[in-house]
């Protein structure tokens, strides 16, 4: 057997071993970081991350980073998401072929900007007018490589931060997938993709010191440092495949579906449809369901959502493009989640 089917066949076996650790909704709220798993990037969202097996791009680096090496140029992604709450994303994806051989290299920075709070203390409980705001970013540096237009694989080594003036917590973690595509007009995709596996959080600085008296016959005052309690990343595994129904050489219909395994919450299900007219514009549709889960149970964002993408040339009789995308996802509360991206391919 060809040693490159090979290493997909074992890297899908090693996959799917995981399911075995997920799905556990016993363990939901043990894990941290859950910033990790806020979908920055408006293409997919508007598909509810239905699209693990053909993701591409910059943005594949959140999903399913084998995708990242399917792109012919340099791309340049910039992310802006209206959470809920006044909560923003912000999100930066740079894509870089390197030499000629299918490999891709990548980086990605994710950020949220949570805004100011009123700094509060036991002897100032109603806050002494200081403000502060808390650090929550992830830094990714990614690698895909692509086997004869066929297989592609990549792995993602990140840092995940969350921190406020004075404490902090980081954590290493890896992101690993692969992507598989058949079919007469390789209109067939496979996807699967392990994501943030990697080292326990837990909040150290001296944000987490306190001073008492001192217990014995002389009076002065003791620091004394808390320990807080450590905390896992919420890994997770996600399984996808696709369809593409062929309109004429230009246009397509795809229709997609998506296995999510989490370790520390419940499993989901999403399917998800994207109507592409030529490279110009594309139209989006999907929705997500988590499983076993009641209506008071469930995670915020489950249910419709949708999207689209323009793309226009910067130059003619060039493959330079500018694009512009829009994801929208129904919640329970609030108004909904909103995703706006630009994309520069050159």
């Amino acid at each position: 057997m060809n040693r490159k089917y090979s290493l997909l066949i074992a890297i899908a076996a090693f996959f799917g071993a995981s399911v075995a650790f997920a799905g556990n909704p016993d363990r939901q709220g043990e894990a941290g970081a859950n910033q990790l798993l806020l979908n920055p990037w408006a293409r997919s969202a508007g598909l509810h991350s239905s699209n693990t097996s053909n993701t591409a791009g910059a943005e594949a680096m959140y999903l399913n980073v084998a995708g990242l090496s399917r792109i012919s140029g340099t791309q340049i992604q910039i992310g802006h998401t209206r959470y809920i709450a006044d909560v923003n994303i912000n999100a930066l994806g740079f894509a870089q072929p390197v030499g000629k051989g299918g490999g891709v290299f990548g980086i990605s920075l994710v950020a949220l900007d949570l805004g100011e709070f009123e700094i509060t203390t036991t002897e100032t409980p109603e806050g002494s007018g200081a403000t502060f705001s808390p650090t929550y970013f992830n830094l990714g540096l990614s690698y895909s490589q692509m086997f004869e237009n066929k297989v592609s694989v990549g792995i993602t080594a990140k840092m995940v931060n969350e921190s406020i003036s004075n404490a902090g917590a980081k954590a290493f973690a890896l992101d690993a997938g692969v992507q598989y595509v058949t079919g007469e007009n390789d209109n067939f995709k496979f996807g699967i993709s392990l994501r943030n596996v990697g080292s326990k959080m837990q909040f150290t600085g001296e944000g987490l010191s306190k001073q008492l008296p001192n217990p014995g016959p002389v009076q002065y005052n003791n620091t004394y440092y808390e320990r807080s309690t450590a905390y896992e990343l919420p890994s997770q595994l996600n399984i996808g495949a696709s369809y593409d129904w062929l309109l004429g050489k230009l246009n397509r219909l795809t229709f997609m579906g998506n296995f999510t395994s989490n370790a520390f919450s419940r499993d989901q299900l999403g399917i998800g449809m994207e109507l592409t007219v030529s490279k110009s514009f594309a139209l989006r549709v999907g929705y997500k369901s988590e499983l076993d889960a009641s209506e008071v149970e469930a995670s915020l964002d489950n249910g419709i959502s949708g999207g689209l993408s323009f793309s226009i040339p910067l130059r003619k009789g060039t493959e330079n493009r500018l694009g512009f995308d829009y994801g929208y996802r129904q919640t329970k509360i609030f108004n909904g989640i909103h995703n706006l991206g630009l994309r520069l391919e050159f």
